[in-house]
């Protein structure tokens, strides 16, 4: 096997967990500013997320269930592209303020990548000015490689076009990488790109299927405070709870 060189984040729900408090709270907040009474519940925003992408999201909403007033066909292409601006300033707001937590392990994990001599990325279709909040804003101290986000791909996760273009940017073969999902759709991109995958589950994405991860986890766990669960990967790894970068490359690495 390849020695690891790298490990690509995913951003929204392995970083931050965002959808439910973060992004679902910023739809529901702008709808109201531009005049909507739409209110996309914690249960309904699951089935939204199956959908990559915030603009693609509120067209389903859209030619689904419809706003609560109309729209004429040629405002919405548009109306969406404003809304989804307004949006993201307020999602970023609301992670300036310190309102969005980092994820149980997350930064342990990222320092101990950094400090092994690994490249660090972040792929995320969430859009870019969100993904600077996160890296230049909160993780000052992690040293990130390679940041790709938004529209930097035509194509959208379970597509691997996202992990494709990050390989092809940093020059690393695809069995180098170690890759941290959280969703169905993430691990599919990631392993139709060809890369190992570590895959911390959460709220939304308990319940989905991940299995095609290579390890599975709760979280990455604290060693000084709440731990992760196990639920894939545990043939040679002495797992304690909590997640080590080491653990992680000697178990890909053989």
């Amino acid at each position: 096997m390849e020695k690891i060189k790298a490990v690509f984040f995913d951003q929204d729900g392995v970083i931050i967990d965002t959808e439910r408090d973060g992004h679902r709270v910023s739809f529901n907040m702008t709808f109201k500013e531009f005049g909507f009474t739409d209110e996309w519940s914690v249960d309904y925003y699951h089935e939204l997320l199956q959908i990559a992408g915030g603009k693609e999201r509120m067209k389903h909403h859209l030619q689904t269930k419809g706003f609560s007033k109309p729209v004429p066909p040629e405002q919405v292409d548009d109306l969406i592209k404003e809304m989804h601006k307004r949006k993201t300033a307020i999602f970023v707001e609301l992670i300036e303020t310190g309102k969005l937590p980092l994820r149980l392990g997350i930064h342990r994990f990222m320092k101990e990548a950094m400090e092994a001599g690994l490249k660090i990325g972040v792929c995320t279709t969430s859009n870019e000015q969100a993904a600077k909040a996160i890296t230049e804003k909160i993780l000052t101290d992690i040293k990130f490689d390679i940041v790709l986000a938004g529209d930097v791909v035509s194509q959208k996760k379970p597509d691997p076009e996202i992990y494709n273009l990050a390989l092809t940017r940093t020059g690393l073969k695809p069995d180098e990488v170690i890759v941290v999902e959280d969703s169905k759709n993430g691990v599919l991109a990631a392993k139709a790109a060809g890369t190992h995958v570590v895959v911390t589950t959460n709220y939304y994405t308990e319940k989905e299927d991940v299995s095609g991860g290579d390890i599975i986890v709760t979280c990455l766990g604290d060693p000084d405070g709440e731990k992760g669960r196990l639920t894939k990967g545990g043939n040679n790894l002495k797992f304690d709870g909590v997640l080590r970068v080491k653990q992680v490359v000697d178990y890909f690495t053989g």
